[in-house]
């Protein structure tokens, strides 16, 4: 990846070019992969090449992704990765105009529905996975009492920790020790209500 940092996104035009359900996907898959052709994404996101091809071009014009070094003989096939650690969408940098909320949102909302058809999945086929990873599979709700502050300490500390362990699989799996090892979502949410 070039950066070792993640990217906050805060311009609107970033903002819709991610915002489409399969750039979402190919994202994803290319974040998992680290490296990747349009001809692998195609074959995880179940599209054709020339459609995963079009769709990586744009997220590539909003610097997204970017071109890695070739990875194969063959020349002729582009390789693409990732152009950051990951991507940051934050409210306050959509708040000051009608049309950056209504995107902000409907693009969150999108993100949530395929966490969801990601969690649902898992589900489904939660009993052909061994049993040492559906012990160690988990879903939680915690309820607390906090404020603003407290939240956003909250948010650091949880991210950092994620962070340790992202940084350590990779690590690990970098190094050849990939038995065992498979993709894990994990998907936190954080905010204020009331009843």
């Amino acid at each position: 990846m070039a950066s070792n940092e993640s990217r906050r996104i805060s311009d609107l035009e970033t903002l819709k070019a991610f915002g489409h359900p399969l750039r979402m996907k190919l994202y994803r898959a290319l974040y998992i992969s680290r490296k990747a052709t349009a001809s692998q994404l195609a074959e995880q996101v179940d599209e054709a090449v020339s459609l995963v091809s079009y769709h990586l071009r744009k997220l590539a014009d909003h610097g997204l992704i970017e071109e890695a070094e070739q990875q194969g003989k063959d020349g002729r096939e582009r390789w693409w990765q990732p152009a950051s650690k990951g991507l940051n969408f934050h409210a306050e940098d959509f708040s000051d105009a009608p049309e950056k909320v209504a995107t902000h949102t409907a693009i969150g909302r999108l993100s949530f529905d395929q966490h969801v058809e990601l969690y649902r999945s898992y589900i489904d086929s939660a009993q052909s996975w061994p049993l040492e990873w559906r012990s160690a599979a988990f879903g939680s709700e915690y309820l607390a009492r906090l404020t603003a502050d407290e939240l956003a300490a909250l948010s650091r500390e949880v991210h950092e920790l994620i962070d340790q362990y992202e940084e350590l699989g990779r690590a690990r799996d970098e190094a050849g020790d990939t038995e065992g090892r498979e993709n894990v979502a994990m998907h936190l949410y954080a905010f204020p209500f009331r009843t």
